[in-house]
């Protein structure tokens, strides 16, 4: 039996940015009185982590956390990806290369904190992945076949063999009659069963590999599903997958979302 994760055993680190094409300055949204990147803190320290940490790139992110008890770093603003500013928060939190780091998104005030734990002990439990992420099953058709839902294969030991924003698995006998009438059909009737896996978007690393995958080729399979994480895959790391019962709260991309998040934290 897997034995509970001990308190302190890894570090999470929250990346966030003031730049956002659908919604500028997303980080400091107020949120039921509270900025957007606090509250996400705040459920993180729900967690076993050792500590929490915004990665910010504006010095107002930094002093929004400071009036709210929370630790934050400034990173360059030059980054290109939000692992590119963890790997800096990790140098300049002084962390060893063994040292485990989950990436919360600060869009997601409504993170659970079991989850952050489960991934964190996913890696560390299997010594021989570079990183760990999460996935729940798809009850939707429309989730299955929407580009905008990212889908994970895995082996039998739930490591990813693939992600994509196309449906994967491909069910070859599943396929709808109404998929031959054009693009506004769905290709399949239902769902294959056993269910197809939704990617959720939250990774823990060892500082050691976040500290080389900047430095890793951009993948072309990558490049065409725009998919970071498929870079680690190109070039030969592992990533255990671990599947939850329960899918997670919505995240906050647009204005519409920020307002269904206020409404169930208002709730």
């Amino acid at each position: 039996m897997r034995q509970p994760l001990p308190e302190g055993h890894f570090t999470v680190l929250i990346p966030a940015r003031m730049a956002s094409s659908r919604l500028p300055g997303k980080p400091l949204a107020d949120i039921a009185g509270l900025p957007m990147v606090v509250r996400v803190a705040q459920r993180a320290m729900l967690s076993n982590a050792a500590q929490v940490v915004v990665a910010a790139d504006d010095e107002r992110i930094v002093a929004a956390c400071a009036a709210h008890g929370v630790q934050g770093l400034l990173t360059r603003q030059d980054h290109v990806s939000g692992s590119d500013r963890l790997a800096e928060a990790c140098q300049l939190l002084g962390l060893s290369h063994e040292a485990v780091v989950v990436n919360v998104q600060g869009d997601e005030p409504l993170i659970e904190p079991t989850l952050i734990d489960q991934v964190a002990q996913l890696l560390i439990d299997r010594p021989e992945a570079s990183m760990s992420t999460a996935a729940h099953a798809i009850t939707l058709l429309t989730d299955f076949c929407n580009p905008n839902v990212v889908k994970v294969v895995t082996d039998a030991r739930q490591m990813a063999l693939y992600f994509s924003r196309a449906p994967i698995p491909w069910w070859r006998d599943g396929q709808s009659a109404a998929s031959n009438l054009g693009k506004d059909h769905e290709p399949f009737s239902q769902l294959p069963s056993p269910p197809p896996l939704r990617h959720v978007g939250i990774y823990a690393y060892r500082a050691g590999f976040l500290a080389q995958f900047p430095l890793l080729s951009p993948a072309p399979i990558e490049q065409l599903e725009s998919l970071e994480q498929l870079r680690a895959l190109w070039h030969g790391h592992r990533i255990a997958v671990y599947t939850t019962d329960r899918a997670p709260g919505p995240g906050v991309d647009t204005p519409e979302d920020l307002e269904r998040v206020r409404a169930a934290i208002g709730a």
